[in-house]
């Protein structure tokens, strides 16, 4: 049976929701903010957390990526639990430990303490994203009303990634750093309280026996991969990655054997065989790679270069998380009418020129430039981010909505580790192996500099005189001759992005029915 014939007979049998599967949409929207709000606002508390926890260049990539490696390598695992057991009881589980462990992180005493908190809460994140947007394919069986949920589900996930520095601008200029992490409290209380009452428990009907071998494998193909990702950014190429490589791609092989003969696999492989669950799978993650990265180094560049307060730096990209959120809704009309071979690759262009834009005038201190590039990525990303999402959704069948949400959900946190890690492990290379410091410095404070640009800056602040200045105009020029070779990778990537979603993405359901 074809795509297009599951879809007419999945249409015939759905029947359209009424306010209250609206409302249980709103509630489902507290996690993904909270979720989505946390993978950006520590690129904005990063400089704060730099002077007061002093971590080292690899312990500051690792405070971002341990939440989204641990989620990442967890999520397929959740998602199919949930279709198992439950996904609104695996949702409310993972709002309380989250909110629990986020409350400790804000406290955390060093650096290698917030680092096991971070992991701690990719543990309970994992549960809560599967579980969001498997319910809402629960929820919405009319695919037009599927379509605009989804089209909310994703401008919000993608409006809080944006959303996080000004969250993060607000909160750190008034209170210290842990304040981003007790957010976390008030946003999941009421989670917790409404979700009971109008969130529908959904759940497989017929899961088959639970396989802790093919857990095992998922968790043995997933934590080396992107734990070798890490490595090459940080450290580059070695005898290391090769081995994490070679052990994560050996797992990988035996759990796709495992579920290839499974009755009822953890993960349906065959889901894989078509070009448009592939090809959107792939789209999401570039895209959250590009998005990621960016704000990375936007937001080092706002407050450490320009001397923006984190608030102000926040402000900056309103425009951009505005255009975001409209061009997330404004396309469900538009797939309706064209192929998302067409409408992707077109979304997709706007935020190739957005990078284009950072790299022709980085250095220049430009804030309209960034302004403007801001807004053609988020314009790119939000339409490429919901239009993805919905064929993902739309691939799998309805029972097993929880482990193809897991699988576009991975995609998604591995973007965001890449983005971090790739992008900013890059960026990080280029600055240190650009970074001429004047001479008369001590020995301690040029290792500093060359750790960190926050390092410089607190190198040169510390010094002060026309030596701190010197150290100040020499770690901003490196930083941004960075920003130039980071920004044209990011550029290539979102092409890349554009060619995969024109080759493999099918005609929109509309066209398909109708030809």
């Amino acid at each position: 049976m074809t795509l297009t014939q599951e879809l007419r007979i999945a249409d015939a049998q759905a029947t359209k929701v009424g306010w209250r599967g609206w409302a249980a949409l709103v509630v489902l929207m507290l996690p993904v903010l909270l979720v989505s709000v946390d993978n950006t606002v520590l690129s904005f508390a990063l400089p704060q957390i730099a002077l007061d926890l002093e971590p080292t260049g690899t312990q500051q990539l690792w405070i971002i990526d341990a939440y989204p490696l641990v989620l990442a390598s967890l999520l397929v695992t959740m998602g199919t639990l949930g279709d198992r057991f439950g996904r609104r009881r695996m949702l409310l589980i993972g709002a309380t430990g989250f909110a629990a462990v986020s409350a400790l992180a804000a406290f955390a005493p060093t650096a290698t303490l917030l680092i096991a908190a971070r992991a701690a809460m990719g543990v309970f994140g994992a549960m809560l994203m599967p579980s969001t947007l498997s319910l809402l394919r629960s929820i919405f069986t009319d695919r037009d009303q599927r379509r605009l949920a989804i089209a909310i589900w994703a401008s919000m996930f993608s409006a809080g990634s944006a959303l996080g520095p000004i969250v993060g601008g607000l909160l750190l200029e008034h209170f210290s750093w842990g304040s981003v992490f007790l957010m976390a409290v008030p946003v999941l209380v009421p989670l917790l309280v409404l979700a009971p009452i109008l969130v529908p428990e959904s759940r497989d009907p017929n899961p088959g026996r639970i396989d802790p071998v093919s857990i095992a494998l998922s968790l043995g193909t997933m934590v080396p991969i992107v734990y070798a990702i890490k490595e090459v950014a940080v450290h580059g190429l070695s005898a290391t990655v090769a081995v994490l490589v070679a052990v994560g791609l050996a797992f990988g092989t035996l759990f796709v054997r495992r579920q290839l003969r499974a009755e009822t696999p953890m993960l349906d492989m065959r889901l894989f065989r078509r070009p448009t669950f592939t090809g959107a799978l792939l789209v999401n993650l570039l895209s959250v790679v590009a998005l990621v990265g960016f704000l990375f180094f936007v937001a080092q560049h706002l407050q450490l270069i320009v001397g923006l307060s984190p608030l102000e730096a926040g402000l900056v990209l309103v425009p951009g998380l505005a255009a975001m959120i409209a061009a997330g809704l404004l396309v469900v009309p538009i797939s309706k009418r064209f192929s998302p071979r067409i409408v992707v690759p077109a979304a997709l262009s706007l935020s190739l020129g957005g990078y284009l834009v950072v790299a022709a005038t980085a250095g220049s201190g430009s804030m309209p430039a960034i302004i403007a590039a801001f807004v053609a990525l988020g314009i790119g990303i939000g339409m490429a981010e919901t239009v993805s999402n919905e064929l993902i959704l739309s691939s799998a069948p309805p029972e097993k909505a929880g482990a193809a949400s897991a699988v576009s959900e991975t995609a998604y946190e591995l973007g965001a580790v890449l983005g971090t890690a790739v992008l900013g492990g890059l960026l990080t290379a280029l600055y240190r192996g650009g970074l001429v410091l004047p001479g008369g410095l001590p020995a301690d404070a040029a290792e500093a500099a060359r750790e960190t640009l926050a390092g410089a800056m607190h190198t040169a602040d510390s010094i002060g005189g026309a030596l701190g200045e010197s150290v100040r105009d020499a770690a901003a020029h490196a930083f941004d001759a960075g920003v130039t070779v980071t920004a044209l990778i990011g550029a290539a990537l979102v092409a890349i992005a554009a060619i995969i979603a024109a080759a493999t993405l099918g005609r929109s359901r509309s066209a398909s029915v109708d030809h």
